[in-house]
């Protein structure tokens, strides 16, 4: 469910951005609204407690954001908090960012290593990623997994790439033991 809010929302909040001509505006402004709400807990506590009716949580809202964001965000925050959807904030502007990022050609992915890669090796993952996907830059973050033994796994949205020497070792014992002696 928490997925077709933050789909249905994010991909309102595009279109609105879109039409005005301020993705990059927006896509700023979101990205400091989630730095912002992810270092004030109490904001959204406030924001999500049951006793506090709706109108006083758009004042509170209207006082710390109102000047500070554009009116767009502002009118979206609004309707999230007016239809008691606070508790998805956080899933519903990492949706509009990813579908931002998507719109402008920006690949994320996530790449995991048993051993933490040269510069020249991640310009070379980079390189890769470019030259196979349909992508114009990618924004790549780089993890260390010592279980994966070596190889690596490359995570873009919801397609995973495993060329980890434990996938292998792990394949290679399923086939043995599917043999009958």
């Amino acid at each position: 469910m928490a997925k077709l809010i933050s789909k249905t929302y994010g991909d309102a909040l595009f279109e609105l951005a879109v039409e005005e001509d301020k993705i990059d505006v927006l896509l700023e402004e979101t990205v400091q609204l989630q730095k912002i709400l992810a270092e004030n807990e109490d904001f959204g506590r406030l924001m999500n407690h049951p006793k506090i009716i709706k109108e006083e949580k758009i004042k509170v809202a209207k006082t710390v954001f109102a000047g500070r964001v554009s009116e767009e965000l502002f009118g979206f925050l609004t309707i999230i908090i007016s239809k008691d959807r606070y508790r998805e904030i956080d899933e519903i502007l990492r949706y509009f960012v990813a579908k931002v990022k998507e719109y402008k050609g920006i690949g994320i992915a996530t790449v995991t290593t048993a051993v933490p890669l040269k510069d020249s090796q991640c310009k070379e993952v980079e390189k890769k990623l470019l030259d196979t996907t349909r992508y114009k830059s990618m924004e790549i973050s780089y993890d260390v997994d010592a279980s994966l033994i070596g190889g690596m796994v490359i995570r873009i949205g919801d397609r995973v790439v495993d060329s980890s020497i434990r996938t292998k070792l792990s394949e290679l014992q399923k086939d043995l033991l599917k043999v009958q002696i």
